[in-house]
């Protein structure tokens, strides 16, 4: 596949998400498989997007979100809102879209805009921010192949996560291995 027709996505690879208030072993455990996937998507000149999850502290825990899951996290100007580890500093070389809820319409418009053939979507948390996107693209682009593969996402409930994988290959998003 040309590699200017193809984008990779990192959801949400924030510090919370894998050492703070929200982070989990396997989250962690990610990190040189992310690294590796991006650092040869840049090498290959593929587009690269992060997500970054971001609230504001006096308005999170009032939020539809917040009265669901009340953990406070990835606020806005905190260590816990920036990209985790090494890839952070990668990030710096890619689009990073900042958005304040499980999915981003903006992504999702930014990369029909530019009429992707392939997007794979990798990160945290599969249940919950990387299904919310993989539907949005999916949805916005039906032609598009979607593709998740699921050692490079994580849930800090393996159960939710695998069932998030099924739901998602349901609707037509290539789920690697199934």
């Amino acid at each position: 596949m040309d590699t200017l027709n193809r984008a990779l996505v990192v959801i949400d690879y924030q510090n919370d998400f894998v050492i703070g208030s929200m982070g989990c072993a396997d989250a962690l455990a990610l990190e040189p498989l992310i690294f590796d996937k991006v650092s040869e998507a840049i090498d290959n000149g593929e587009d690269v997007y992060f997500t970054r999850d971001t609230h504001k502290a006096d308005e999170y825990m009032e939020s539809a979100e917040g009265r669901k899951y009340p953990v406070m996290h990835c606020i806005e100007g905190t260590d816990g809102c920036e990209i985790f580890g090494r890839l952070r500093r990668l990030s710096t070389e890619c689009n990073v879209i900042t958005k304040d809820t499980y999915g981003s319409v903006d992504l999702a418009k930014r990369l029909q805009a530019l009429g992707y053939a392939e997007v794979e979507l990798c990160g945290v948390v599969t249940n919950i921010c990387v299904i919310a996107n993989a539907i949005l693209i999916k949805t916005l682009m039906p032609e598009c192949n979607v593709v998740v593969n699921p050692d490079l996402v994580a849930s800090g409930d393996r159960e939710l996560g695998e069932s998030a994988l099924n739901v998602m290959a349901s609707l037509g998003i290539t789920v690697l291995g199934r």
